[in-house]
């Protein structure tokens, strides 16, 4: 593979130096600390844990605590925070800096799913302006020296955008940085993300990084974003799904570190390299949960993500998503052509979630307000699932 380039471009977040523009971006159940170490492994950059949810975490939910715990190797530490309520929030965040869980912490205003976006939560949420701005205002406070971002979409559809209001409200309230996923809630990850959104934020928010998000599958496509929008950074999702080494690849693109044990840039993606990095996630996974059975059952998932358009048999592909133990992986995995190679254009492009435009599922009578009925306060706690990740 060839690799676009661009000049050097490292990313400050506060105090925060990155040596490339590079975040992961927060999936649930993907981006757990086995597959933040993966990636990290390959490349360099910000890596964003899995969404958690500010009530679970105040409640010292159990899964939520375990989501938020990080590897020794993990530096800086990144969590993503979800929530309605501004008091809610605040609090999870003085419980991540007094207990010293994270170096950054995002928070989620992106989630387009409708359990979330029709209790008012998610993309929904930054409708409510002075919700929103009361929300980012007390989370920075309470972050105190630790850098608070803020990720969005566009708004809830084409007749109801808020980004560009919402992006100046976060920079006003004293957020490090934004980042914007260019599409709306109603657009789910559908079509083609909007990049001239990014710009159009990029020239209302002046004083802080401004961070793109979306149809981000190859190195090229982000040094064309940047380009394109002239934005401080990319925001990576589901273009390093079963591609890990895409850090990598970014990196040098960027001028920046590639760690893949040393060996340079990540470009010659064999499917004997594909198979070891399947391999490695599937070993982390299993450190991850401290269970063999559940981490072969976790990295399932991920079987046809790493595989795209190579020369991998029904009968493997079926072995790896039914296996329950790293001997089985292994035995499947030797039944490979480790030599074939890299296979173009049928590796590439989207991969993950797509689905289709729909109306967005919100609260009753939502939209006719910017400001929210005191009523609706406990409406909305019921956005805020019990557990995190999803």
């Amino acid at each position: 593979m060839t690799l676009a380039t661009a000049p050097a471009r490292p990313l400050r977040i506060g105090p925060i130096d990155l040596d490339v523009p590079v975040v992961l971006a927060p999936m649930a159940g993907i981006t757990n600390t086995a597959f933040r170490r993966l990636c990290r492994e390959y490349g360099a950059g910000l890596y964003v844990s899995e969404m958690i949810t500010s009530r679970a975490l105040v409640e010292r939910n159990e899964t939520t605590m375990r989501l938020i715990r990080h590897h020794e190797s993990e530096t800086p530490r990144s969590i993503q925070l979800y929530g309605v309520d501004p008091k809610t929030i605040a609090e999870a965040v003085r419980i991540i800096v007094a207990e010293d869980h994270a170096d950054h912490i995002d928070l989620n205003f992106g989630c387009p799913v409708p359990k979330v976006t029709r209790r008012g939560g998610g993309a929904a949420l930054p409708w409510k302006s002075k919700l929103f701005a009361d929300i980012v205002d007390q989370a920075v406070k309470a972050a105190g020296a630790i850098p608070l971002t803020v990720k969005m979409r566009k708004g809830i559809d084409r007749d109801h955008l808020t980004f560009l209001d919402a992006g100046r409200a976060a920079e006003d309230a004293g957020a490090a940085a934004v980042a914007l996923h260019a599409r709306t809630a109603s657009e789910f990850y559908s079509g083609h993300a909007d990049w001239n959104a990014i710009g159009e934020l990029k020239q209302a928010v002046t004083s802080i990084p401004v961070l793109g998000n979306g149809d981000i599958w190859s190195a090229e496509d982000a040094v064309r974003m940047m380009e394109q929008t002239d934005c401080d950074g990319v925001v990576v999702g589901r273009g390093c799904l079963g591609r890990p080494w895409l850090f990598g690849e970014l990196a040098a693109a960027f001028g920046g570190p590639s760690m893949s044990s040393g060996t340079g840039p990540v470009v010659d993606a064999t499917l004997g390299f594909v198979a070891n990095a399947f391999r490695r996630h599937a070993q982390l996974l299993v450190e991850f949960f401290e269970d063999e059975d559940r981490g072969c059952r976790d990295i399932r998932k991920h079987v046809s993500w790493y595989f795209k358009g190579y020369p991998v048999g029904g009968d493997i592909r079926t072995g790896l998503a039914t296996a329950s133990s790293l001997a089985e992986i292994d035995d499947l995995l030797g039944q490979l052509d480790h030599d074939a190679p890299y296979p173009g254009a049928d590796a590439e492009g989207q991969r993950g979630r797509s689905g289709h435009p729909k109306r967005t599922a919100l609260p009753d009578k939502w939209l006719d307000s910017r400001d929210i009925e005191s009523s609706a306060s406990e409406m909305m706690r019921g956005a805020e699932i019990e557990n995190s990740g999803g």
